[in-house]
């Protein structure tokens, strides 16, 4: 277990924004967990929990507090039947390597998924999604610290309360009570997807005549639609999307449909694709203090030049007051906050 004082939170985050935490612990074993716990009450503090740092987003005052960085690491194959295999990864795994992992052994169920930049134990937290998948669909349980109990778990699917963007991880009474281990997902054997598919996958295969659906081949297909449509935060500092989108009732639904905007039914309601409503708005390739809407995803905002937290705010509530104004509807934050 590693113990650092004074890291700045914009070292550790993909937007490269905030002030130090008071202290950051390294976990690369699961034995450093309760240690770092332990640590943190002794000190009197709070905790938060730190994958790649893709989602997450570090305010001007930093965190008065311990942050545990997620450094488990291994992927292995735990059991298979005739049709699936079930495949376990460490919570501090590159999300995109263990779906390498699955694609390379021709499995299907997280082909669609590549590319999505984080770690392997935030991918539940978030329920991340993409192109028609999301971990929902595959997963099977994850093994989690309570730091409520102290003792270490197993959470079958079933009790996440998985909804768009979230779960018991990121929402409600539970939020940041558990420290993700580990994640199994079950995916399948020789299968492909089939079309229809996303929009824009399916624009792709059609303009290129595809007709190979195989995990690897739509992995690389993903891989190339989102190279060209998404900044690396490796290279441009970003959070991914940093808009929700957004669910309205049938009504407004129908409104904005005449407009011309995209409806998804689902059983969660009507959702919109928010990045049509900021593109429809003329916003995309603005900068807003020193924080630029993506010409190619406008979902996605870069930080080009803002220094602190608080130009991204008054980025935000400008953005999200023009949508307002224009649409009568309220965008929401993707990432979180430390704090």
């Amino acid at each position: 277990m590693k113990i650092l004082e004074d890291v700045l939170i914009s070292n550790l985050t993909t937007m490269r924004l905030g002030g130090a935490a008071k202290y950051t612990i390294e976990i690369s074993a699961v034995e450093d967990i309760i240690s770092a716990y332990n640590f943190a009450k002794e000190k009197g503090l709070k905790t938060f929990i730190l994958g790649g740092g893709a989602n997450s987003i570090g305010l001007d005052e930093g965190f008065d507090g311990v942050i545990l960085l997620n450094k488990l690491r291994g992927i292995e194959i735990i059991g298979e039947t005739e049709t699936e295999t079930f495949v376990r990864g460490m919570g501090g795994e590159v999300w995109d390597d263990f779906v390498e992992f699955t694609t390379k052994r021709d499995l299907s169920g997280i082909e669609a998924l590549s590319k999505i930049p984080g770690s392997l134990g935030a991918a539940p937290v978030q329920n991340i999604g993409a192109y028609g998948q999301d971990i929902a669909q595959v997963l099977e349980n994850v093994e989690a610290f309570d730091s409520l109990t102290n003792k270490i778990v197993t959470i079958p699917k079933s009790e996440m309360n998985f909804d768009y963007r979230k779960s018991i991880f990121n929402y409600g009474e539970d939020k940041g009570r558990y420290f993700i281990i580990a994640v199994t997902v079950r995916v399948s054997k020789n299968k492909t997807l089939e079309p229809p598919f996303y929009t824009s996958l399916q624009n792709y295969i059609d303009k290129n005549n595809v007709t190979d659906f195989s995990p690897s081949n739509i992995r690389k297909i993903v891989s190339l639609i989102r190279a060209e449509k998404l900044p690396d935060p490796q290279e441009i500092a970003s959070s991914g999307s940093f808009f929700k989108n957004i669910y309205v009732d049938d009504k407004k639904a129908a409104e904005l449909e005449a407009m011309g905007a995209r409806i998804w039914q689902s059983e969660a309601g009507n959702k919109v694709n928010s990045g049509w409503l900021i593109e429809e708005a003329g916003l995309k390739g603005k900068t807003f203090h020193g924080m630029t809407v993506n010409d190619k995803a406008a979902l996605v905002l870069m930080n080009e030049s803002a220094k602190s937290y608080s130009d991204l705010a008054a980025a935000r509530e400008e953005i999200r007051k023009i949508i307002r104004d224009r649409f009568n509807v309220e965008l929401e934050q993707e990432p979180v906050e430390i704090k």
